[in-house]
């Protein structure tokens, strides 16, 4: 039997690998990048689907319209501008968790050779959604304030088969870093100068610990390059899968066009439960009380971090979003360390999937969302002697 090309290449995603390892009881797990599910609004979403089958079921279950429903992208818009972001419901299509907005992406603007730029690392779930559209992949280095302009600037001059620029300004997964507001400028006009769309990946952004906010690349984007992907799922409950794609107008029709040939349409029955939560209940008050559990188990691993991991190890400071990211001596390979850790019954996500031209081995990933303190504690410690017996 022969399959396509573009299938030869692909793997098993190592995070869903550690899902199923993340099953057993005995393991704490900093591998999966997901919510806390005992914050999930389950009661009130029993209640919703209820409310909604028996006064709109015929709507409900039925087949409806691929931009998505359309008092839930009035909702999304209306959030969206509560940040600067001049947009609509016309602008705006719901989709299957923002996951299928990249596939979707990469589907509209990559032909087999073309060049997508990402930051170095970058998103796992990215890299394999671009990969199976045969493009070449442009790493470009990153520092506490985002992604180097100078190198994003080069790889702009020499490269003219460069289609489409990928990044996650706030929180980034999987460092949780974040751009500085010069940053994120310098990008709009490189991206205007060069005329290359720019996919923001906004899956983290409401996940902060400060109430400070950066302002976001679409609020500085004068010429509409920024196709901006959101999601619910970090904030409310992924299992809904409802995310949106916000484009141009004339953008957004290619997305349309393309969905219509996937999925055909979000469903509806998810898409009114997101968009009824959001009519009923505070979901800022939702958010700030995640935020609030989130900072105080972020702020455990990194004390735990502190006063336990070898002093030749390094690691981020995240302001939101859901992971650290540590990296040892370059002569230490993540995946050797992960099977001794399993040995302890803990387990994180080594770093080289995150990079798409591999090469880099020395980092992991730590997610401290869906561990309470007590086990992100007893986890470190446990993580921390297997690092002294790689590192000293």
């Amino acid at each position: 039997m022969q399959f396509a090309k573009r299938i030869e290449g692909l793997k098993p995603s190592d995070i869903q690998e550690m899902f199923k390892l993340a099953a057993d009881p005995k393991v704490i797990s900093f591998a999966s990048g997901v919510p806390d599910s005992t914050y999930f609004p389950i009661k009130e979403m029993e209640r919703l689907a209820g409310t909604i089958l028996s006064e709109n079921a015929e709507k409900a279950l039925q087949y409806g319209a691929t931009e998505g429903y359309i008092p839930l992208r009035e909702k999304i818009a209306a959030r969206m501008k509560k940040d600067d972001i001049d947009t609509s419901v016309d602008n705006i299509m719901v989709t299957t968790g923002s996951q299928q907005g990249l596939e979707l992406s990469a589907k509209i603007f990559l032909n087999e050779g073309d060049a997508v730029v990402c930051e170095k690392p970058s998103y796992a779930g990215a890299i394999s959604a671009f990969k199976s559209y045969l493009p070449e992949f442009v790493e470009i280095n990153t520092d506490e304030h985002g992604m180097i302009m100078e190198e994003l600037e080069k790889a702009l001059e020499m490269k003219d088969n460069i289609k489409m620029i990928y990044v996650i300004p706030d929180f980034q997964n999987p460092t949780g870093k974040s751009w500085s507001l010069e940053r994120r400028k310098e990008l709009i006009k490189l991206a205007n100068c060069y005329d290359v769309p720019v996919i923001v990946d906004d899956a983290y952004g409401e996940v902060r610990f400060n109430k400070e906010k950066t302002p976001s690349l679409r609020s500085f984007d004068t010429e509409r390059k920024v196709i901006h992907l959101g999601s619910f799922s970090k904030t409310l409950c992924p299992g809904l899968r409802v995310g949106w794609v916000e484009a141009d107008i004339d953008v957004l029709q290619k997305y349309i066009i393309i969905k219509q040939s996937s999925d055909m349409h979000t469903n509806i029955l998810a898409q009114m439960k997101v968009d009824k939560y959001l009519e009923l209940y505070d979901f800022d008050a939702h958010i700030a009380e995640i935020n609030s559990v989130y900072k105080a188990r972020r702020d455990t691993m990194i004390e735990a971090i502190k006063e336990h991991f070898p002093s030749n190890c390094t690691y981020t400071y995240p302001e939101g979003g859901m992971f650290i990211w540590v990296e040892m001596p370059g002569n230490v390979d993540a995946r050797e360390v992960l099977m001794e850790s399993i040995k302890e019954n803990v387990a994180f996500i080594p770093g080289e999937p995150f990079y798409p031209n591999g090469g880099v081995k020395n980092a992991f990933r730590l997610n401290f969302s869906n561990a309470n303190e007590s086990k992100i504690k007893e986890g470190i410690e446990r993580l921390a002697k297997v690092l002294k017996q790689f590192t000293d």
